[in-house]
């Protein structure tokens, strides 16, 4: 019985076989294309950016970006990279509100993130479960930010409340230096969406501080939060235990980023939307094999084993699940979050976002 590695290696040499004789790049250069790969430096890539895994058609080199600069190069002029890691809800945004179509989407889901430990409140503010930021004034370094849609997905289904019912303040700056991707989506909601923009210079840190704020979600940890500040404290008090809790009742791991390939360069190979498939899905496999390693730690937490075999325990042993089918639900929800939430004008299908190429590739 071949293993999980082997199977990948079949899977994806049958998925090449059929299109090996259609890479056109290759053929009329003479030479293997160049394939640019943008994204984080996860240990889930980690086996591309070192060369131990690539695309037999192609010189693929990697190249580290963090995500203000990728939605900004794959939604603006520039267009980099051939494959880029980019955020799956701004995409979604974009893909509907305004027919973007530069860039087509391959089920390689690379940033996943459980998202209750992002909801921060002011000690003074009275809240202290989720019921109890109704009415309360919540910032926000970007109402359309994807940890962001996935809260106010996870407060309306798990605890009854609305979107409508917290006082949204969005801020101008944010307290990790980042640049907001303000004018990448416009909202679609009623004109009495109790919503508005923070005062000029104020991060969301500061906001809650000084009291203009009683709570935050947002998908960075607050630097008075990080300082150490005692004023503010997490909503959840075990934030571990209330995730795992939200995954044994969803069976939702929230999806943050994608992997898109540049469409006119899909369009002219074929053969390369599932060649990428099969390069992040192994190196995932082999960011699984280190983890998995007692012989020597592969990373520096000593009981980073331990915490491996608990996750796979609760989650199955591929829980950095990649392809269509194993993360339907997740899809599914972002589609109705981003509706219900007024980030798009109409609900889409997913479907229709990837490479058709790739649709029933698993990994």
């Amino acid at each position: 019985m071949p293993n999980r590695r082997e199977m990948l290696k079949l899977s994806g040499a049958a998925a090449l076989g059929l299109l090996s004789a259609q890479s056109g790049l290759a053929a009329s250069a003479g030479t293997k294309p160049n394939i640019g790969v943008a994204g984080y430096p996860y240990d889930r890539v980690q086996a591309i950016r070192d060369g131990l895994v690539g695309i037999d058609q192609a010189d693929v080199s990697f190249h580290n970006e963090n995500i203000y600069s990728l939605n900004a190069q794959t939604f603006g002029p520039q267009k980099t990279y051939e494959v880029t890691e980019i955020g799956l809800i701004p995409y979604v945004s974009r893909y509907i509100n305004e027919g973007f179509r530069d860039y087509v989407l391959i089920p390689v889901f690379i940033s996943r993130t459980f998202r209750h430990r992002n909801i921060y409140v002011h000690v003074d503010s009275g809240i202290e479960k989720p019921e109890d930021l109704r009415g309360k004034r919540v910032g926000t370094p970007g109402y359309g930010m994807s940890a962001s849609t996935w809260i106010r997905g996870m407060l309306l289904d798990e605890y009854g409340v609305k979107a409508n019912e917290l006082n949204w303040i969005e801020t101008t700056k944010s307290s990790d230096a980042g640049t907001l991707n303000t004018g990448f989506a416009k909202y679609y909601f009623p004109d009495d969406f109790p919503i508005e923009k923070g005062p000029p210079g104020v991060d969301e840190s500061e906001l809650l501080l000084s009291g203009g704020c009683d709570a935050l979600v947002t998908a960075i940890t607050p630097k008075s939060y990080e300082d150490g500040n005692p004023k503010i404290r997490r909503l959840f008090s075990n934030v571990k235990a209330t995730e795992q809790q939200y995954y044994r009742e969803t069976g939702l791991f929230p999806i943050m980023h994608v992997v898109a390939i540049r469409a006119d360069v899909a369009r002219e190979n074929s053969w390369l939307p599932p060649a990428v498939f099969q390069m992040y899905s192994e190196a995932k496999q082999v960011a699984y094999d280190n983890l998995a390693s007692t012989g020597v730690l592969r990373t520096s937490l000593p009981w980073a084993t331990d915490e491996y075999e608990e996750t796979t325990k609760l989650m199955g042993n591929d829980y950095w699940r990649y392809g269509i089918e194993a993360n339907r639900k997740e899809l599914e929800a972002i589609m109705r979050y981003t509706y219900e939430q007024g980030l798009v004008k109409e609900r889409g299908r997913f479907e229709a976002m990837f490479d058709p190429s790739t649709l029933e590739l698993q990994g």
